[in-house]
């Protein structure tokens, strides 16, 4: 059926769209998701959509209940699209900083927000980006050329749990059966008996490969493709397998004495530098030449970006203005003046990042960050804060502005009313902000200690922290291997993206993906080699048994991912009782 076919929005009531029942489904969904984005983002720098998880689960609790009560009322569509409103937008709070750039200002300047000013932050800047969206609603929409692949995958579940309702059945079933036996697994490892983490020799241990044993890392080498997989493989072999000996062998890195186990926290000291380099440089190329054809289609097609203010959501936009301005003040000691220049740029960033996702589907918000700290480093040089918490503000903007620009799509195709999804995203963020803080709270107490160790490589805050040190101290205060580092990444990088954005994409996929070749360098080994497993034994199924695979492979991923990360925030709250606090 066509995506936007007419007679679906007929079948099922607008009037019951913001109904309670759909606020509070996707507040608890959201409640329960939120924690695994920001494991995730903490672990592997990547996080997962819960948009499609959100749909499933609302529809097979609900449509559950009215088949066994006649009293009970049907779950409409648009309840549905409501519910999935609410749990993407809090899922997707850690775009607000705390995976990034949060945690690199406590490791720069030693300075830990407290719980409820770190819920006020990044709460204020995806607020603001909310509002961006309202306003660039009506254009983005409008232009033919902009698709929006992700809110038009979530359409397509939408639409086809609503036709076909024991699909949805058999997804849920495999989702929460996925989500158990990952959650087992990562409870009898914390609890019961720990896994081991075998490697073949004591020198591959001690370059980090060895077998993690961890569901979560399988179930997004599923969802992330053959080609990423492959790469992050590929990545590993360069940087650990080949640079990272080469190094020891130097003298260029200093082991500590009588030292033995994985030493990722030596080694990547040196090895995130051209990692960074090639990453933001490869993501910075590939955006500029988007933005640039993009830039000539909107000139061709007379299209706008911007819509003119209105009285009522003009006072909501205002408001977050000033929250965002206040509090960078506030908290970070930032001159107001300085705070409100960020805004004009996150609105243009969060307006070109809402843009090359509707073109492509992927969100650059690594890329905007990088930009924003780019943009602040010239115009405040040597200023951490404004470096990182001033940038944070357009990276947190332009997440949310993206997330509410799917669900945007999705509401324009089902008929669905655009001020009822802005007050379910704003519920969203709402919930989102206070259960995401209190989750990394009690997942990394101690940020000096715990960030960037085998166990929490935490990538984005590596990536945060390298541009923000470079900008503030400059090259000449790294080495001269790792000035020489930094420059061959960046020419590989500035290379790949140019490839990957102009090649025909029959071609462009045959080059490896630099964001997964640049974070291969920030991994430990054996976290590549478990996501390059789940991607290659996925992609070996999908050639065996490819409509199974295109049934449940995602949703399956999705449970693994969900199943290990609640377990894991559970037992970082259960031991944190434990040891009195």
């Amino acid at each position: 059926m066509h995506p936007t076919s007419p007679t679906i929005a007929l079948d099922y009531p607008v009037e019951r769209e913001l109904s309670l029942r759909a606020v509070s489904t996707g507040i608890v969904i959201g409640i329960l998701l939120t924690p695994s984005n920001v494991y995730a983002g903490l672990k592997i720098g990547w996080s997962f959509n819960m948009s499609i998880i959100a749909l499933l689960i609302g529809y097979g609790i609900w449509q559950g209940l009215a088949k066994r009560s006649a009293a009970q009322l049907p779950w409409t569509l648009h309840e549905s699209n409501i519910n999935q409103t609410v749990a993407s937008a809090a899922a997707s709070i850690i775009s607000g900083g705390l995976v990034a750039p949060i945690p690199a200002y406590t490791l720069l300047t030693g300075q830990q927000l407290d719980a409820i000013p770190m819920i006020a932050w990044v709460f204020s800047v995806s607020f603001l980006g909310i509002w961006i969206a309202w306003y660039l609603r009506p254009s983005l929409l409008n232009d033919k050329a902009l698709k929006f692949p992700e809110g038009m995958a979530t359409l397509e579940t939408l639409l086809h749990i609503y036709n076909h309702g024991h699909e949805a059945a058999k997804r849920l079933k495999v989702l929460l059966s996925a989500a158990l036996l990952s959650g087992w697994v990562k409870g009898v490892d914390t609890f019961l008996w720990t896994f081991p983490r075998w490697s073949p020799t004591p020198q591959l241990e001690r370059l980090t490969f060895t077998a993690d044993p961890s569901l979560l890392l399988v179930g997004f080498g599923a969802i992330i493709g053959i080609r990423v997989g492959l790469t992050l493989l590929l990545g590993a072999l360069l940087a650990w397998g080949g640079l990272a000996p080469w190094l020891l062998a130097q003298g260029l890195v200093q082991l500590p004495p009588g030292s033995s186990g994985p030493q990722f926290a030596a080694l990547v000291e040196w090895l995130l530098w051209p990692g960074v380099s090639l990453m933001v440089c490869a993501t910075l190329t590939s955006l500029a030449i988007r933005l640039w054809a993009l830039h000539k289609s909107t000139r061709a097609g007379g299209g706008a970006t911007w819509a003119a203010p209105k009285a009522g959501p003009a006072a909501g936009f205002l408001l977050a203005i000033i929250l965002v301005v206040s509090l960078q003040a506030l908290l970070f000691g930032i001159n107001p003046w300085m705070a409100l220049l960020t805004i004009p740029l996150a609105i243009c960033l969060a307006a070109v990042a809402a843009r090359v996702v509707g073109a492509t589907g992927i969100a650059p918000i690594g890329a905007i960050g990088q930009l924003s700290q780019l943009s602040f480093g010239i115009v405040a040089p040597g200023q951490v804060p404004i470096n990182l918490m001033s940038a944070n503000t357009a990276g947190g903007s332009a997440g949310q502005c993206t997330d509410l620009m799917n669900d945007f799509k999705v509401g324009r195709a089902i008929g669905a009313t655009p001020g009822k999804q802005l007050i379910a995203q704003t519920l969203g963020i709402f919930v989102g902000s206070i259960v995401g803080v209190l989750a990394y709270l009690a997942l990394i107490p101690d940020p000096q200690g715990m960030l960037l160790t085998q166990e929490w490589p935490a990538p984005a805050v590596a990536t945060w922290k390298a541009v923000a040190q470079t900008l503030t101290l400059g090259l000449d205060s790294l080495s001269a291997s790792i000035r020489w580092a930094v420059i061959i990444g960046a020419v590989a990088g500035l290379l790949l993206g140019i490839l990957d954005s102009v090649l025909p994409a029959h071609r462009a996929r045959y080059l490896p993906s630099t964001a997964a070749l640049g974070l291969a360098f920030v991994l430990p080994a054996s976290v590549s080699l478990m996501m390059a497993l789940g991607a290659v034994l996925t992609w070996l199924v999908s050639c065996r048994w490819p409509s199974l695979t295109e049934r449940f492979a995602i949703t399956a991923a999705a449970g693994l991912i969900a199943g290990e990360s609640i377990t894991g925030v559970g037992a970082s709250l259960w031991q944190m009782v434990g040891n009195g606090g």
